[in-house]
């Protein structure tokens, strides 16, 4: 932008606002005012000369029907000056007001039966100038011409009537732009009050929030969307503040115990049997690989960017990984083929693993797996005949280190993360995961979109 441009540009959006309502206005109501000056003076001057006609035409008739009197009198109209003018600019009769006068004007009409319309002044000030209609008695040379003049008003005379418009010009430009800067301050005072509060709001405190004003403009659905994304930033600050809690809680377990191993071993070594202290450091070992490999599986699922997705067949793959599993409780399995879902076979793997890991955990003797296609979506099913799930434990289930009463356990080694990160999955393919009613035991059922 040009230096003069950025001289004169407002810096903020109030005044850039402002001062564009008043150009806009000014482009619109400048040639609005020009023609209205245009229309009045047209209008007062036709009216003028309406009456100057009127005046002649009798004057004309008068003479030609020898009834013409001097003085003569008035037109209609306040037409007082009327002038007869014969051959060599004499003045055969005037009105009173007239008398003394000098030719209104020289100006002779071309035809006879037309008068001519005219303005003239006969001196430099504006109050001499007279709207003028000129008339011919007859159509012989040097018939004698009928003036009939009004004085021109003020209004049209003088700058009157442009400075009038040009004040109203002014005072709606100015009103228009009055206007468009309150607007602009109503909207941006509430920017105001949610920039300073957002200002204030800190990692340690995302309770607050901005003030909604009340409509449905765009500033209104600004703050409307800052505090819906307060709200969510605020619950996913909380849950990475509860999982850091339940993450080093859960790592500190196992690493407490092997650290508690080492140290007994080696200030009793003497009573330190090398294969139990192998085998139990070895067993926290393996609990802190697979917590943090969940751990690290979470992160990956939360963070990364969309990975590569295939068609899956859910059924193979279910069937695929029942077929690995050997255990003291049976598997089994009704597949359905051909239920294809759109997704990262790895994930839905994952996925399979988890609910299968859980049913062991709490089966009494069966577990089932179920695969088929309901409608658009495809339904992996995995039902255990344990311990039912109380109705309002159902979602808190899927919640990162969640256990629920440990007598539904058969035996433990769960990282507390299998579900929420099976249950995580789901939705990461569009799909859902939770528990259903049935008559014994747990029902877990994963839907995902089929693929057609």
């Amino acid at each position: 932008m040009p230096l003069s441009w950025a001289v004169l540009w407002p810096r903020s959006i109030r005044g850039q606002v402002t001062l564009l309502a008043v150009v806009l206005a000014g482009l619109f109501l400048i040639p609005l005012g020009i023609a209205a000056d245009m229309v009045i003076r047209n209008a007062v001057s036709n009216s003028i000369w309406r009456g100057t006609r009127e005046a002649a035409s009798r004057v004309v008739v008068a003479y030609r029907d020898s009834t013409l009197r001097n003085p003569i009198a008035p037109g209609p109209d306040g037409v007082t000056i009327i002038q007869l003018i014969g051959p060599g600019r004499h003045i055969l009769a005037s009105t009173a007001e007239a008398q003394g006068m000098p030719p209104v004007s020289d100006r002779r009409p071309d035809l006879s039966d037309r008068p001519v319309d005219f303005t003239t002044c006969r001196r430099s000030s504006p109050a001499d100038c007279f709207h003028v209609t000129a008339a011919l008695v007859n159509a012989r040379s040097g018939a004698p011409i009928v003036y009939a003049a009004h004085r021109t008003p003020t209004v049209l005379s003088s700058r009157i009537l442009d400075v009038a418009v040009g004040l109203q010009i002014a005072a709606l430009a100015g009103l228009i732009g009055w206007i468009a800067w309150k607007a602009a301050d109503r909207g941006l005072h509430t920017v105001k009050n949610i920039q300073a509060e957002l200002a204030h709001i800190t990692v340690s405190d995302l309770s607050r929030r901005v003030q909604e004003p009340p409509g449905e403009d765009e500033i209104s659905n600004l703050a409307r969307t800052v505090n819906s994304t307060l709200a969510r930033l605020e619950h996913s600050v909380e849950q990475q503040r509860r999982f850091a809690a339940d993450a080093s809680h859960e790592l500190r377990t196992p690493i407490a115990g092997l650290r508690t191993q080492l140290e007994s071993a080696r200030l009793h070594p003497e009573h330190t049997e090398l294969e139990t202290l192998v085998t139990g450091a070895l067993r926290d070992t393996d609990r802190l690989e697979a917590i943090v490999t969940d751990l690290l599986f979470m992160a990956r699922l939360g963070s990364s960017g969309a990975a590569v997705q295939e068609s899956v067949d859910l059924g193979h793959l279910a069937a695929e990984e029942i077929a690995r599993r050997k255990g003291p409780i049976p598997i089994t399995a009704e597949l359905q083929e051909d239920v294809t879902v759109l997704g990262v076979r790895t994930q839905l793997h994952r996925v399979i693993v988890n609910l299968l890991d859980n049913a062991r955990r709490h089966a009494a003797g069966m577990i089932k797996v179920e695969v088929s296609a309901s409608g658009d979506a495809a339904v992996l099913a995995v039902i255990n005949d344990g311990d039912r799930i109380a109705e309002k434990d159902r979602e808190r289930v899927f919640h990162r280190f969640t256990r629920l009463d440990e007598s539904r356990s058969r035996n433990k080694g769960g990282t507390g993360l299998g579900l929420a990160i099976a249950r995580d999955v789901a939705i990461a393919h569009g799909g859902t995961l939770h528990v259903e009613d049935v008559p014994e035991g747990t029902r877990f059922v994963l839907r995902l979109p089929v693929v057609e």
